[in-house]
């Protein structure tokens, strides 16, 4: 049971990053452009405006897999920033600040920094294309140190 489970771990990695993704992109396309019932956020206006920026991109990116570890690392960045400037002074616990999505985004983009982005993802699609040139170059021998 469990050789079964551990080898589906990287598809349901895969999984989960494309759904965070996907729900992070859809946030900030709902705030930038005031879509699935969003209020638009005013062009430039800071935070509103940056964060939902880089939740689009970030999101979209993680979604699909492309720069996942650099776009989940900014997007855990930005939750975290919204969680302590925005949340956090009203509470200490997210229960009582509202900021329970932002510390859940925050956690979960960290995580995908240190895990990467699972089997199926645009990461896996590039990484193997470029093993594969590098691995008909000839190999190097290392040199020889030169004892004085």
């Amino acid at each position: 049971m469990l050789n079964r489970l551990n080898g589906a771990q990287p598809y349901a990695l895969g999984l989960f990053r494309f759904i965070i993704g996907l729900i992070f992109a859809v946030h900030g396309a709902s705030t930038l452009f005031g879509l699935f019932g969003g209020r638009e956020a005013e062009a430039g206006a800071w935070p509103g405006w940056y964060a939902a920026l880089i939740q689009l991109v970030c999101g979209t990116l993680v979604a699909l897999g492309l720069g996942t570890r650099v776009a989940a690392f900014l997007a855990s960045g930005s939750m975290a920033y919204a969680y302590f400037k925005v949340h956090q002074p009203e509470a200490l616990m997210p229960v009582g600040n509202g900021g329970e999505a932002s510390a859940l985004f925050c956690w979960a983009f960290l995580l995908l920094v240190f895990t990467g982005p699972g089997a199926v993802a645009l990461d896996r699609l590039f990484g193997a294309r470029t093993t594969r040139v590098t691995a008909e170059e000839p190999r190097r021998e290392p040199a020889t140190p030169v004892s004085v």
